[in-house]
């Protein structure tokens, strides 16, 4: 650090390399925010044993009772708005819920209510969220899909339903482009076609045909705002141009690690295209880095895989055997900013169901691997009663290098994980040093130190000293 300072003030690190070295630094020191809770204020079942440990915190802080749900049948999804001031939830119960993490103090213990809720009756759906978006450009609206086969906009301020698309068939996922002039949502379904809806017209505008059966991935480039991936069930992720006639450009196959030089289409027969694969089963999880460079895939195969977005190569990254990942559902992935970290030392979140796993994404390197507490088996109240439900994270969204990522999950939490503040991490490294000391001196080098040490003390007392 003195060393990276000292480079700073002589300017041999710009003031910009210089943050991301910071921010790089901060990433590697995630933990989680066991503090920080979030009551989505439904009714609390507490038994007459569970009384006297209970305790109704004031002043805003955190209850003893751990007996708290931001959703208290499940959790779903999860979205944070521009600002990184909003966050939003979505429930297996088709609850909505609106936090504002403002409010949030600088307290190691505190819980968070919800500014607003829609609940089912309000929020008109009739089925668990699949999916939530805040408008990109604002957080004025927000997108919600479903199972009960609707996408609907909402206004923010009023949590009154602008739109409403019915596509009679379930939405896995949604994605609305951050740079587009556009306003097109790509939603993929259990049809095996993108699906398009266009905010501006109101209109299911038209399909992107290709897939053989259900998509469970969709995500636009944040570079060029014409170019969308998908990913389905048959283990193809496929890159399309939607200005286009024939909007397909073709599929990103695990086989070829060199890619193809032209844009204008890619230089494949139409039958060798079909034989391709991007993985060995469904593809349920697609993101690019930041500056559009690679896209990122996961697939039920337990791969991840790092796409060339400019050719179309498998870049090789291998990810290990610790992947985990077999849900029929879309499967969150998270990448940090490029902007905000050292060059090509950008960091994969994968939920690998009750653990976070931290990637270096280009060389596949696990960094860090964060435990979900609890039971790997968790217990929800719905409307039918208590079930138990395995334990795995729905949702993930990233707030920033200093505020870290939340994550939602099926046992109805919304958990933080944050850096580690400079007091833990000193306490951190105390910790580590006094472990080591007691272990020195039970070796037996440690052992012959001593026994030297109390020998020659021995000696000296022995001896009568005289002063003359």
């Amino acid at each position: 650090m003195n060393q990276l300072l000292l480079e700073r003030s002589t300017g041999a690190v710009s003031a910009h390399g210089f943050a991301r070295v910071q921010a790089s630094q901060l990433l590697h020191v995630t933990q989680l925010s066991s503090g920080l809770r979030f009551d989505g204020g439904e009714k609390q079942v507490v038994s007459d044993s569970d009384d006297e440990v209970s305790s109704a915190a004031s002043g805003g802080r955190v209850a003893r009772d751990p007996r708290i749900w931001a959703h208290q049948a499940g959790a779903n999804a999860l979205a944070i708005d521009i600002e990184n001031k909003l966050l939003l939830s979505g429930g297996v119960d088709s609850s909505i819920k609106l936090w504002d993490l403002t409010k949030l103090p600088t307290i190691p213990q505190y819980t968070l209510k919800p500014s607003a809720v829609l609940s089912r009756a309000t929020s008109a759906h009739s089925h668990g969220i699949t999916h939530l978006s805040f408008y990109p450009f604002d957080s004025e609206a927000f997108l919600s899909s479903s199972y009960d086969h609707h996408l609907k906009l909402f206004a923010t301020e009023s949590q009154a339903v602008s739109a409403d698309f019915d596509l009679n068939s379930i939405i896995y996922t949604h994605a609305l482009s951050s740079i587009a002039s556009h306003l097109l949502v790509a939603c993929a379904t259990q049809h095996p076609t993108v699906r398009l809806v266009d905010l501006r017209s109101g209109n299911n505008t038209h399909s992107l045909a290709g897939h053989h059966g259900a998509l469970l991935a969709v995500s636009w480039s944040p570079r060029v705002e014409h170019i969308l991936a998908s990913g389905g069930i048959d283990g193809t992720v496929r890159l399309w141009d939607i200005r286009k006639s024939s909007p397909a450009l073709g599929i990103l196959d695990k086989e070829d690690s060199i890619g193809i030089t032209e844009r204008d289409g890619i230089s494949r027969s139409a039958v060798s295209q079909n034989a391709c694969k991007s993985h060995g089963a469904a593809v349920n999880g697609i993101t690019w880095t930041h500056d559009g460079r690679y896209v990122i895939s996961a697939g039920h195969d337990d791969r991840i895989r790092v796409w060339d977005a400019a050719t179309g190569a498998n870049t090789l990254a291998s990810f290990g055997p610790t992947l985990k990942n077999g849900h029929l559902s879309n499967l969150p992935l998270v990448v940090s900013p490029t902007s905000q970290v050292e060059t090509c030392k950008e960091l994969l979140f994968f939920p690998n169901e009750k653990e976070l796993l931290m990637f270096d994404l280009h060389q596949g390197r696990l960094v860090k691997r964060l435990k979900v507490p609890g039971p790997s088996m968790a217990a929800v109240r719905s409307r039918t009663g208590e079930r138990n439900v395995k334990s795995r994270i729905t949702g993930l969204v990233w707030r920033g290098q200093a505020d870290g990522v939340y994550s939602t999950h099926t046992d109805g939490q919304i958990r933080a994980w944050l850096p580690k503040t400079p007091t833990e991490v000193d306490l951190d490294i105390e910790e580590e040093e006094n472990k080591k000391r007691p272990a020195d001196v039970n070796t037996e080098a440690g052992q012959r130190k001593r026994q030297v040490l109390d020998d020659i003390f021995r000696d000296l007392t022995r001896q009568k000293i005289s002063f003359g």
